[in-house]
């Protein structure tokens, strides 16, 4: 029976739960997740579960600022863009609303592994 458990959603570039320096596989993720400046925080670096917390909030914003682009796009830019521009744009909000919401099943994932929970393998 494998002691590290990912489960589905978990990200690729962290290892499971319990692994060799999987926290610091988690922490290295979700700096790359954040802004630049994030890594310039020693507390968010040396405590990654407040790492996963900032990371967290971040995403979910990412996720408000795609749906606000996609529920805006027809209004804004039909006076500066052709209509197939337009619906370009509408479809790369949904796209990117998307990845994102990927993104923050991952990111939650990581957090509540962090803050303890453990992963049992599934048949």
């Amino acid at each position: 029976m494998p002691t590290h458990v990912a489960p589905p959603g978990w990200p690729v570039e962290v290892r499971p739960p319990d692994a060799p320096d999987w926290e610091a596989t988690a922490a290295s993720w979700l700096l790359d997740l954040c802004p630049p400046d994030f890594r310039g925080y020693p507390g968010l670096r040396k405590h990654v579960v407040v790492l996963a917390r900032f990371a967290v909030l971040h995403v979910e914003a990412g996720q408000a600022a795609a749906r606000r682009g996609l529920s805006e796009a027809r209004s804004e830019l039909r006076d500066v863009a052709t209509p197939d521009v337009v619906e370009a744009a509408v479809q790369t909000w949904m796209i990117e609303d998307a990845r994102l919401a990927g993104v923050r099943r991952a990111v939650g994932l990581v957090e509540e592994a962090l803050r303890g929970r453990r992963f049992i393998a599934r048949l």
